[in-house]
């Protein structure tokens, strides 16, 4: 079964799906409601979940399908990689994590090891993966991060320092400082980082 909200998408994936020895595509949903309504009647063994839908999450599909179709093995299908997304996936009995970018070769044979009954996500996998992207963050001080918040809002430093109220030179000292934390060089990478972030959280975003 594919749960995507992007009709082409789906189609596209139903293609390779249905091309795949052993394979048949039974179902196809844009919606949470929907796909917990079809997989309740189709019971697939496999289900393609994305990410991120007009009425929920693919989290919230799969937290269902362990009540109503608990036999189905979800796969999350995203097209962005967000490691809070994966540990929740796998909080949630997600038996793999696909990006969207994979080879069509790829996808069929994630489905056919998840239905073999093959995870291919686990503890460690998240553990390591999110210490591979440790939070640049992480040793900002509270003064430094409204400083990075305003940078991303593209606010000058005077702007910074009227809204914080310090002077224009403190503000400069922050940015530096949080520059060197950061492990970045300019003040525009900071402003295209934070751009980065708000655009990436994956609960809000519709794609």
């Amino acid at each position: 079964m594919i749960i995507d909200d992007h009709e082409v998408v789906r189609r596209g994936i139903a293609e390779v799906v249905d091309r795949a020895d052993g394979l048949a595509v039974v179902a196809e949903a844009g919606s949470v409601a929907e796909a917990v309504r079809r997989a309740t009647l189709m019971a697939p063994q496999v289900a393609l979940v994305d990410l991120r839908l007009p009425d929920g999450t693919g989290i919230d599909i799969i937290r269902e399908f362990r009540e109503v179709v608990p036999e189905t093995k979800a796969i999350v299908l995203t097209s962005f990689e967000d490691d809070d997304a994966l540990a929740e996936a796998l909080d949630a009995g997600a038996k793999a994590y696909l990006l969207k970018s994979v080879r069509g070769a790829e996808i069929t044979e994630v489905i056919k090891a998840v239905a073999a009954g093959r995870v291919l996500l686990d503890e460690r996998t998240v553990t390591r993966r999110r210490a591979d992207h440790a939070d640049p963050t992480a040793h900002l001080t509270p003064s430094e991060r409204k400083v990075l918040d305003l940078i991303g809002d593209g606010l000058s430093n005077r702007e910074i320092g009227d809204k914080l109220g310090v002077a224009e030179k403190t503000v400069k000292n922050h940015i530096t400082s949080l520059l060197s934390k950061m492990g970045m060089q300019r003040r525009t990478q900071v402003a295209a980082w934070v751009a980065g972030q708000r655009a990436a959280g994956w609960r809000n975003q519709n794609g």
